[in-house]
């Protein structure tokens, strides 16, 4: 399990007053956000560009210090995982704009993660082959990565968190800008990991796959949760028919408030 308690990011930003004079404001990118996230679970993370999405992932991941609140991560019998080391190996995280050796072949930049997570090399060769079956990357394993279309570069990527076989998948829009073919793979990656116990955590701009894939949805606006449940409960609780139509309801009743 997650749980996330109070979490907080406040940053600092440079407002123009007049055409000369700049002054300092602070702002809360993630503003007390609190949220739990069970074994076995897909739970999507949606909103709009600067909504909070991504730095809300890298404090969950261990990537960023909280300016307030922290996270809990317990292992399968509901102990909590105090150890730092045993937090990472937990955790596989998929950033953004993850940038990958070019010169390496992905079989190549999997032996080299493998050896940095501490694996054995006869394990590291199992898993590689394991993981190469699940995303699908034989055609292309040997290849070098710099030679990869977009699709099969995210899916190398994914790759690199699978190799160490993590309990918790958090994964920041990993399907942006893919085709249809290389999205589906990824899709299908999640519900296999789900059907394996794992959890997954994932933000994304496309509300028909979330809608089709998460057991539940927490939807935020201005580094706030405006709203939480599967997303039959959401689309019922607003009056809509998919959670694009939900998301705008939400916006419009919380300007009401």
């Amino acid at each position: 399990m997650i749980r996330v308690e109070n979490l907080t990011k406040q940053f600092e930003r440079n407002v123009l007053e007049d055409k000369k004079k700049k002054r300092k404001e602070e702002f809360f990118a993630v503003n007390h956000i609190s949220l739990e996230i069970n074994d076995g679970e897909i739970v999507g993370i949606l909103g709009p560009n600067g909504a909070g999405k991504t730095t809300l992932l890298r404090m969950m991941g261990g990537l960023m210090e909280p300016t307030d609140g922290g996270v809990e991560l317990s292992d399968k019998d509901g102990n909590l995982i105090t150890d730092i080391v045993e937090k990472k190996r937990t955790i596989g995280y998929l950033s953004e704009n993850t940038k990958l050796y070019q010169r390496l072949s992905v079989r190549e930049m999997l032996r080299l993660f493998g050896e940095i997570y501490g694996m054995e090399k006869a394990e590291i060769d199992e898993r590689i082959e394991k993981v190469f079956q699940v995303l699908e990357l034989k055609e292309f394993g040997d290849n070098r990565i710099g030679k990869l279309s977009t699709g099969q570069t995210q899916r190398a990527t994914i790759a690199r968190c699978l190799l160490h076989d993590p309990k918790v998948y958090i994964f920041d829009e990993p399907t942006l800008g893919l085709d249809i073919i290389s999205s589906q793979a990824i899709v299908n990656f999640m519900k296999q990991e789900k059907q394996q116990g794992k959890t997954v955590v994932y933000s994304t701009h496309y509300m028909e796959e979330a809608q089709y894939l998460c057991d539940r949805i927490y939807m935020i606006h201005k580094g706030k949760i405006i709203a939480n449940g599967s997303p039959k409960e959401l689309m019922e609780q607003t009056g809509t028919d998919n959670l694009r139509e939900t998301f705008f309801a939400l916006i419009g009743e919380e300007k009401e408030c």
